[in-house]
């Protein structure tokens, strides 16, 4: 898959049009995840750790949004479809995942509430850390290349730490977490994959 994640990105940052709708995409993703992560948060009991986290997912957001400015010509105002690329697939894709871990989270350990929307939030945001992990460093990798004027160099450092209190988060959570995070990371790669065909298919290379 980074095979092809690679090849998709090379086509897109040669195209400074396509290259501004990706950038999008992926704030339109960092926003939803930030206001999932606001979402889920108590109104009492939320954490410094959960407010640094959403603060950040809501400052790449911007920062991406930002990286836009550097095509001239490439304006995308909001995250209507046209100024996306795969718009179905890319919000449907972290939508699902929230459906399906609390779905998953409700089956085996029979949670409600407050408490669902907490342990999905441990594990969705798990989930997409592990995957942020993979993808902005493949991103950077075809950036630096080209010697684009864009790099997620900040992002990625901040990825790394957000997985790194997820983890300990989760172990504070349950002493089965690496069970529940693996069915987390299954559901996501599923996802993440199907958000890929949809990128290549609108690119031409499915």
């Amino acid at each position: 898959m980074s095979m092809q994640l690679s090849s998709l990105l090379n086509t897109i940052v040669n195209n400074d049009t396509l290259h501004a709708r990706w950038l999008n995409t992926l704030s339109l993703m960092e926003n939803t995840g930030a206001r999932k992560i606001s979402a889920s948060e108590d109104p009492q009991t939320v954490t410094y750790i959960i407010l640094k986290h959403a603060a950040e997912e809501h400052r790449h957001a911007f920062y991406l949004k930002k990286q836009i400015e550097k095509f001239p010509g490439s304006s995308c105002p909001t995250y209507a479809g046209q100024y996306l690329l795969a718009p179905a697939y890319s919000k449907y894709y972290l939508n699902q995942l929230d459906v399906q871990v609390c779905r998953y989270l409700k089956s085996e350990l029979n949670i409600s509430g407050a408490e669902l929307r907490f342990a999905a939030y441990l594990l969705v945001t798990y989930a997409i850390e592990v995957r942020a992990d993979e993808l902005y460093p493949v991103y950077q990798d075809v950036l630096d290349a080209v010697k684009s004027k864009v790099n997620v160099k900040s992002i990625i450092l901040e990825e790394e730490g957000h997985l790194e209190e997820m983890i300990n988060q989760l172990q504070q959570f349950s002493p089965e977490w690496e069970k529940h995070a693996a069915v987390a990371v299954k559901i996501e790669t599923v996802l993440f994959n199907s958000w890929i065909n949809g990128l290549g298919e609108e690119l031409g290379q499915a």
